[in-house]
């Protein structure tokens, strides 16, 4: 399938790589993005936007992300942090009194950005029904008690951590946290990623589903395996309470959904803007740009089930599990979403790169299409 966009010299097999992703029967839509310096110098997409294949995916077609919008709620965090209003290593209790109830009376934000907080998931009854309500869920998670001590062991807050930040950014700004981000990350900088879609924007987002016959790397399967058989084990319910399976996507509900941990919708171009507009300092200043970008846990996580490394609210290289590699620099950083969407910076080459796709796979961290995709990418600088 031949790709709409541009692609700079030297990037031809990018774009070849990228268009041959569409030999797939399974692949409808997808969206790439990669800048140096800031400048892009491959912006292409390519498919269809509807489960029908009628409505041509366009430069601005929205798209589910999951959480790979985490590193812009963190950022977030960080510009209050540098306002004075927070601060990373106070318990999180002392602006929101109520969450210091079982035994979270010591958690930290940086504990919490750094998935050490030992609050990684709810715990049975199934909260789904009321998922849509913030005051609901912040209520619920307030009350929640411990599942370890915090800094003892790393476990990814995969719904929590959008919760516990996002209602921190609203206790110390006032606005809700979605807005916050949309008024001073994504609109100044031209970024198209939303946390909630406004309404009249819906026609702009794309079906995203899961493909068939996709079975993703071991740690993957490994991970599911707990997650049919191990109903109350943490991992599953970090995944299932409330559940975020692709059909939850179809809904309108979830388009307008604003829980600044899980649920982004955006493109390729709007993913890489964010992490070139970090790298030149437009975000946030240096010494927390460090702090964000500086290794503060790594070990065996307790909900991917699998080794991670991460900063303030952000995925870094991780040596011991080479299948999840952003395909670049030692350092690079940044964020996956389930199933395919991730972006990335490498700050060494100044790159940014942003993919999106509508075809959910299986592998929960890299999937092989970005690896590709990246590898092509970083051997064309």
């Amino acid at each position: 399938m031949e790709a709409k966009g541009r692609c700079a010299r030297g990037f031809e097999a990018v774009q070849q790589a990228f268009e041959a992703i569409f030999d797939d029967p399974q692949e409808r839509g997808a969206g790439l993005c990669v800048q140096v310096g800031g400048e892009t110098v491959v912006d292409l997409w390519a498919g269809v936007a509807d489960l029908e294949g009628q409505k041509p995916w366009e430069r601005d077609t929205l798209v589910n992300t999951y959480c790979a919008i985490k590193p812009f709620t963190a950022v977030a965090a960080l510009m209050l942090v540098e306002e004075g209003k927070l601060e990373l290593d106070a318990p999180v209790a002392r602006y929101w009194p109520e969450f210091a109830q079982g035994g979270k009376e010591h958690i930290t934000l940086r504990q919490v950005m750094s998935h050490t907080s030992g609050i990684p998931a709810l715990r049975l009854p199934n909260r789904t029904p009321i998922m849509y309500g913030w005051d609901d869920m912040v209520e619920i998670m307030a009350a929640e008690p411990l599942w370890w001590q915090p800094g003892t062991d790393l476990g990814y807050g995969a719904l929590t951590y959008g919760w516990i930040i996002g209602e921190l950014i609203r206790r110390v700004d006032g606005r809700d946290p979605c807005a916050f981000i949309a008024e001073n990350i994504s609109q100044p900088h031209e970024l198209e990623v939303h946390m909630g879609v406004a309404d009249e924007h819906f026609h702009r987002i794309a079906h995203f589903d899961r493909a068939e016959g996709r079975t993703g790397d071991q740690y993957a399967l490994d991970l599911r395996e707990v997650i049919v058989n191990q109903p109350e084990h943490v991992a599953t319910l970090a995944f299932t309470n409330p559940g975020v399976c692709p059909k939850a996507t179809h809904d309108p509900r979830w388009w307008r959904y604003r829980q600044p941990g899980v649920n982004g919708h955006g493109t390729a171009h709007g993913l890489a803007g964010f992490y070139s507009a970090l790298l030149a300092g437009q975000l946030i200043g240096s010494e927390l740009l460090s702090e964000f970008t500086r290794e503060h846990s790594n070990s065996m996580d307790r909900t991917l089930l699998r080794p991670m490394r991460y900063g303030l609210g952000c995925m870094m290289e991780q040596p011991a599990d080479p299948a999840a590699s952003n395909c670049m620099g030692p350092n690079t950083f940044g964020h996956v979403g389930l199933g395919g969407p991730v972006s990335f910076a490498d700050p060494e080459r100044d790159v940014t790169f942003g993919f999106v796709t509508t075809t959910m796979g299986s592998h929960v961290l890299m999937d092989p299409r970005a690896r590709q995709l990246a590898t092509l990418a970083y051997a064309a600088l």
